[in-house]
């Protein structure tokens, strides 16, 4: 049994998670993305600075719109994150990445309380805008989708472990992607620091997943 979302983000893996595209997730092209010059509708409009890409990113107080977009789509990944894991925790799968699992776990959730509690405090909403124009200047939100999780889900016992391992690998580099644009794109000193993070624990949790399937 084959399905060609969890095969394609397979192939993701097997090149290092290089390239612009993401198979089985809702969106590609992410990286380098520009930002929509536009302030979040409950704050007060500021002067725009610029930001990395050349594009104007207004800042509202000690943030800015690429904080809260990175903010919401990181609290996106790792509600879909979760449960990916989750779907490991049946099956026979080998116990260093059972360990990993249960690692991700943890550690998603607690950053999940953290980047509510930011957004919260900026009153903007914990939830990505679901209009895809809002997303069309950064490409779009690369986060796998419900699909790729189903089908993931029904494979047998025999054919899940490397499935998981490679979509699990493309989902946490497209962490990485946007981790680095907020790191070139936001204003919050706290958040930039928290993206540097993701971007530093991400890559080492893709290259033990790597190594899993090497082996």
């Amino acid at each position: 049994m084959r399905r060609p979302l969890i095969a394609a983000a397979c192939l993701i893996a097997l090149t290092g998670c290089a390239g612009n595209g993401h198979a089985g997730h809702e969106s590609t092209d992410h990286a380098g993305h520009d930002l929509a010059p536009t302030t979040p509708a409950s704050a007060p409009a500021q002067a725009p600075v610029t930001s990395a890409s050349g594009s104007a990113a207004p800042a509202v107080g000690d943030y800015n719109l690429a904080d809260v977009m990175f903010l919401q789509m990181a609290v996106a990944n790792h509600n879909r994150g979760i449960e990916l894991v989750h779907l490991a925790d049946k099956r026979p799968i080998r116990e260093d990445l059972r360990n990993l699992s249960a690692a991700i776990r943890l550690t998603q959730e607690q950053e999940l309380e953290q980047m509510k509690k930011w957004l919260t405090e900026w009153s903007q909403s914990t939830d990505v805008n679901p209009d895809p124009n809002a997303h069309a200047h950064h490409g779009g939100m690369p986060v796998t989708d419900a699909q790729s999780l189903a089908e993931l889900g029904k494979l047998p016992d025999g054919e899940f472990e490397k499935q998981f391992i490679a979509l699990l690998t493309a989902h946490q580099h497209n962490a990485v992607e946007f981790a680095l644009t907020e790191g070139k794109e936001g204003a919050s000193t706290p958040v930039k620091a928290f993206a540097d993070k993701v971007v530093k624990s991400r890559t080492g949790q893709i290259q033990q997943l790597l190594n899993y399937q090497q082996q």
